[in-house]
Formats: C-alpha cells, structure tokens, sequence
C-alpha cells in the first residue's frame, strides 16, 4: 500500500495552481505578513530573536492570534506555511503545496484529536512546512515523502499553552521543524514514510481518509476580523450585531452554542491580554465595552477593567453536547437589560469565514489597523519583497545564542 506521505507528496510534486489558487495564496501573503508586522513591538520578538528564520517569523506571526485558520481542520494554515516558504526562498506554488498538504492532513486527524487537547496547528504543520519547504528547495517526491517523515518527531503542540506565549512558541517549533526536515532529506537523511501513517493512527486520525483531490486549499480560509482565538469570532459578532438595543447596564448574558464551537475558550476568567484571547466571558464583555475588539482590547490593562470584569461575571454559558468544528450549529446571545428588557442575536457563520469572505475593502482595512505603515510595506509584496522585509524588520540576533 502506498502511503499516505508519498501520495501527498506525488501531489504537491505535480500541483499546478489555478488563478483563483493563486489569489488565495497572494492573500495569504498579505494576511500573515500584515498580522507579523503588528507584532513589531510585542515581548515576544527580543525573546525569539535568536531563533531561525521559519521559527522566529511564525512565532512573532502567531502571537496576537489575528492569522487566517482552516476551518475543517482547525488549523492555522498560513502563520506556518508562509515563514516555512519565506525561509526556503519559494513561492505562491511552495506555499499552496505546504497549504494543501496541511489542509488535508489537518482534515485526517480531524475533531477528534482536535478535541482531545492536541493544537492541530503544530501537529498537521510540522509535516506540511516539510512539503512547503522541500518545494521551494525543488525535493523530489521521495525526497518530499522522506521529509515529512523526518518532521514527524516534531509533529507535537497542546492547547494548554492556549493563553501564554507557548501558543506562538510551539507553531513556530512546527514550522521550523519542517525546514529543519526538508534540508536534511536534501542531504541524503533516509526515513520511512510510512513512519507519517504510524503517527496519524497514534494520535487518532485516519490515513485511510486521504482525498487529495479538489481545489490547493480545500474549503478556503477563514480571515480573521478581531485578534482573538477564532472561536470568539462568532460570539463577538453577535454581540455587536444587536449593540444599537443595548441600552444602559447589562444585568446578565446567556450565550447557548455547541460545546465544539468553544472548546479552545478555556479562560473563564481572564486575567492577562493573552488568556483574554482565548475566554467566551471576555468575548462578550469586549463586545459590549469596546467599540470595535481591536489589539487595545486584548491587553492586561484591557482584560483587568473593573467594568469588563464586571461583565465576565455575568456571563452564563450554557452548552449543546457533540458538534464536530468551531463553526458547529450557531450561537444564540440573549442579552437583559437591567431595566427588564432582552436583546437576542443569532449568528452563523462570522464576518470573513469562507462563506463570508472579506470585501476587499474590509481587508485593506484590516492591514491598516495592523499599522499605519503596513500597505505601504506590503504594496506590490511579492514572495521575495516579504522575505527579504522580514529578515530586515526582524533580524536574527546569532550573539543571543549565547
């Protein structure tokens, strides 16, 4: 039987993207390049600074959680991929080839070992930056096969960093690791793919599942509107739908969803920007306070407001059993006034999922609040521009090794 790491890299070997492959990628770019930028200034750049290229930019890419994400695997495709591709010297083809692989790969695992406490991000990344790079280095496809194999003791992340830097830490160690993997097969390093099957099967997915056909990137990718874990876009949506009928004090929110749809929230009570990112309670309560959950609502200074802390204390969940993904079912928000009177919003699918794509307007927006000079950085990016940016705003610091 041939394994599933030679069929994906058979496929990656012969993919030819199509136009509107290609706009996703370039999207892509845009996206994870914008949202590394805003990072600039963040404590985790000094603390990366002597990491390799693949690692340092996606762990700086990673950390404000404001990247694209695949909503059927649930992993954030493009904050490994790109840095993987960026630091091989590929391009858009690199990029769709590691996106696909990841895609499918992540699909093959599935909710369950989502669920189960791994961070598919780095579990599906790892083998996928391996293609993504081996691409870009023009591998063949036994080279292609070997690398994933050789990515695999790497193939490792839980969400109990979700909140903590470890998050953004942990995707980086995957995208790295996947360069790492593809150098080494260039070399001559000798592995099983079959070692790739072995793994799935162990962390509970199932190789038997592998379709590779459809588009690079099956299902697209959800860009995100507000910096925060994606399983508070839906609830902070809601809230703000219905803002206009909240008048005055909130006495009580009652969210109902799917238990899926927020397994990732595991901050009840926030205490930290990061731990705000990943808490249904603070979703709500940004919602109602801020005018728009931008980066200042996702400070410690933001989280610790009394009146947000407030808000967090009133917020009742009440959780559907099963669901299979974040975008399970809909949540349903009732809000009550303290004067009595209940506001009730219902909601779906969230502003820039698939089925909701960003005008290109709201994208633009989007890389201008990620900073004022970031269109200009990013006008007429190509794969070079951004690789050679990144090296220049993000250089590597070797003394730090010390």
């Amino acid at each position: 039987m041939v394994s599933t790491a030679t069929v994906l890299a058979e496929w990656a070997a012969q993919l030819r993207p199509t136009d509107e492959d290609l706009a996703l990628a370039q999207r892509a770019l845009l996206d994870t390049a914008a949202v590394a930028l805003a990072a600039r200034d963040e404590a985790i750049v000094p603390v990366v600074s002597f990491m390799p290229d693949a690692a340092r930019w996606a762990a700086i890419g990673h950390v404000l959680d404001f990247d694209d994400l695949h909503t059927e695997s649930t992993t954030h495709i493009s904050v490994v991929v790109v840095p993987a591709v960026l630091a091989a010297g590929g391009d858009a083809r690199a990029y769709l080839a590691g996106a696909g692989v990841m895609a499918r790969l992540g699909t093959l695992l599935g909710w369950p070992h989502y669920s189960s406490g791994w961070h598919a991000t780095c579990t599906a990344g790892a083998p996928a930056a391996a293609v993504a790079a081996g691409v870009a280095m023009g591998l063949s496809v036994p080279q292609l096969a070997n690398a994933m194999a050789l990515a695999v003791p790497a193939a490792c992340g839980v969400q109990q960093a979700f909140g903590t830097q470890g998050k953004s830490l942990q995707v980086g160690f995957a995208a790295q690791a996947g360069v790492r993997a593809a150098r080494l097969s260039r070399a001559g390093a000798t592995a099983a793919p079959k070692a790739l099957d072995a793994w799935i099967s162990l962390v509970g997915g199932r190789p038997d599942a592998l379709d590779p056909g459809g588009p690079a990137v099956p299902g697209g990718l959800a860009i995100k509107v507000f910096p925060c874990c994606y399983a508070m876009q839906r609830p902070i949506a809601a809230v703000r739908a219905v803002l206009d009928q909240v008048r005055g004090p909130v006495d009580r929110v009652l969210v109902r969803t799917s238990k899926a749809s927020v397994h990732p929230l595991i901050h009840d009570r926030p205490r930290t920007g990061l731990e705000g990112k990943f808490s249904l309670p603070y979703a709500i309560a940004t919602a109602l306070l801020d005018p728009y959950p931008g980066f200042e609502s996702f400070t410690d200074d933001a989280v610790n407001r009394a009146e947000a802390r407030s808000l967090v204390e009133r917020v009742v969940a009440e959780y559907e059993p099963g669901g299979d993904g974040l975008l399970t079912g809909e949540v349903d928000i009732e809000i009550r006034r303290a004067d009595g009177a209940c506001v009730r919003s219902r909601l779906s699918a969230p502003p820039g999922a698939p089925t909701r794509p960003p005008t290109d307007a709201e994208f633009t927006d989007k890389l201008g609040a990620c900073g004022a000079d970031v269109p200009a950085l990013l006008a007429d990016a190509t794969w070079q521009s951004v690789g050679e940016l990144f090296r220049r705003v993000f250089p590597r610091n070797a003394q730090a090794d010390a």
